[in-house]
């Protein structure tokens, strides 16, 4: 069974998509992994982000990304509708697959020695992994919010961290900890009286004689009042029950739910359950969803990415599908390298194919991560566009922003192209050397790498016009055009090879 622990780091900042963007690109550069979801909310000043991967790894993410939030988030001047203690605010691990809760105790724990070591950020442990038990409730740890914090710390030994200094610095204090998983959900009310919805989330939450695995409270969001809620285990506390609760409540205030929204991901189980509830499918089972049993006939397949490509929005887009295009390349490459290695046939090139594979390995890994890369990177382009420009200062604001988040949307597409190339160098060795049996998996690698840089050059250029620093900008289109003629030499000796080693003639 393949290790996968998910995470989901919360930072105070959900208003500044070139910082949101920063601390993604820093945790999403680990490899194996995975940046499932970013969720920002200018309201709540807040963004909540989903990672998954093998356990180090996604601890080595998480650290990644307290330390780049702990240099571009001041505490001092962040305001907002949700409750914080630091830049990085809450980290928890949650067991997928694989992995225990004790596991996720143990990466919890580790990670808080060296973020309150390395860092110097005060760091609370809360939930399973809390060492006190007034800790394990995150409201409890996160009360009277960093304000308190920096009165309290240093004075009072209640507040003293589990780790780190008794000394807050402007990036605040980081809480981490194992928990199981939770569902993030709020319901907006048809009115602007935040009073009432503070009055149903004290009906609703533990904490006041409610649902046992209810956290809730009530904000002021975007001119309504909204029940902001953690659902901690919807298994015994299911997402319907709650819904009706609320209707209920909002009843005798003359009030209703306009509609609801989740922050972050959602395990498919818990919809299912509403589901089975609101429509009475007491006779029920899993297989009749149909994408199960799609799902169960297309393991293996690509197709959640292809129905993203596929969907009515411009993300994941061409840049993502020029860092697939270069991921199949080298997927390619590893292939035909594994199909020398240990052949007598191929003795004296044992070592190139070996090499071979490991580096085209490590190229799938990165121009896999790129894919994300690439639709993070394009959506920061758009945020930035959409920031506010009625004053002089936030035309300031919004033109820094921009540039930023364009340099970033060239950068990314480039470095496809670098490592497509590379791709391209190493199925031009495997077309020469490799297996022979292979040569026509090791020819259309080398297309499928070019098909990669071609097509990234394409986004290069489409961002690199917008791009006020012109050195910059000739800088890397001279690189772009390198790597374009160098491709295209590579490109026509694999296929001269590959014709001559499978005895057959290629057209022009």
């Amino acid at each position: 069974m393949k290790t996968l622990v998910e995470c989901v780091p919360n930072f105070s900042e959900g208003r500044r998509p070139e910082v949101i963007a920063a601390i993604v690109e820093a945790m999403r550069a680990v490899p194996e992994v995975r940046v499932l979801d970013v969720e920002s909310d200018g309201d709540h000043n807040r963004s909540v982000v989903t990672l998954v991967g093998p356990p180090g790894a996604v601890q080595e993410a998480a650290f990644r990304g307290i330390q780049t939030a702990a240099t571009l988030i001041d505490l001092d001047v962040h305001r907002g509708a949700h409750p914080r203690l630091g830049a990085t605010d809450v980290v928890p691990f949650v067991p997928i697959s694989g992995v225990t809760m004790a596991d996720c105790v143990a990466l919890a724990r580790d990670l808080g020695r060296r973020v309150g070591e390395e860092l110097g950020i005060p760091v609370y442990l809360y939930e399973q992994a809390a060492l006190r038990p007034e800790r394990v409730n995150l409201e409890d740890v996160r009360r009277g919010e960093y304000e308190a914090l920096k009165a309290e710390i240093g004075v009072n030994p209640a507040r003293d961290p589990d780790f780190g200094p008794k000394t807050v610095g402007k990036a605040g204090a980081t809480i981490i900890g194992a928990r199981p998983f939770l569902v993030a959900f709020n319901a907006y009310l048809n009115t602007d009286d935040v009073g009432i919805a503070q009055k149903i989330a004290r009906a609703l939450r533990h904490s006041n004689g409610g649902y046992r695995y209810v956290k809730a409270m009530g904000l002021l969001v975007a001119g309504r009042a909204q029940v902001s809620m953690n659902l901690t285990d919807f298994t015994q506390t299911p997402i319907h029950r709650v819904v009706e609760t609320i209707r209920s409540e909002a009843a005798r205030y003359g009030a209703a739910i306009t509609h609801t929204e989740l922050v972050g991901l959602i395990p498919q189980q818990a919809l299912v359950d509403a589901a089975q509830w609101y429509l009475q499918l007491d006779v029920f089972e899993a297989g009749q969803i149909l994408e199960n049993k799609l799902a169960a006939l297309n393991e293996g397949a690509p197709t959640g990415f292809l129905d993203a490509v596929a969907a009515n929005t411009p993300a994941p887009g061409g840049g993502a599908v020029a860092a697939l295009a270069g991921a199949l390349a080298a997927a390619l490459v590893a292939m035909v390298g594994r199909l020398t290695v240990g052949k007598r046939r191929y003795a004296d090139v044992q070592d190139e194919a070996t090499a071979a594979v490991t580096q085209a390995e490590k190229l799938r890994t990165a121009l896999t991560a790129r894919m994300d890369e690439d639709s993070a990177a394009f959506n920061a382009v758009m945020a930035a566009y959409k920031l506010p420009k009625d004053t002089p200062e936030a035309q300031e604001s919004r033109d820094a922003a921009i540039q930023s988040a364009l340099r970033r949307a060239t950068a990314v597409p480039l470095a496809t192209a670098r490592d497509a190339l590379a791709a391209l160098e190493l199925a031009h060795r495997v077309a020469a050397k490799g297996n022979v049996n292979a040569v026509s998996d090791a020819a259309t690698a080398a297309w499928m790498a070019m098909a990669s840089i071609q097509s990234a050059a394409l986004n290069v250029r489409v961002n690199a016009a917008g791009l006020q620093d012109a050195v910059q900008k000739e800088t890397w289109l001279a690189e772009l055009d390198a790597i374009l003629a160098r491709a295209q030499g590579l490109l026509t000796e694999v296929q001269t090879v590959a014709a001559q080693r499978a005895g057959i003639s290629i057209p022009a």
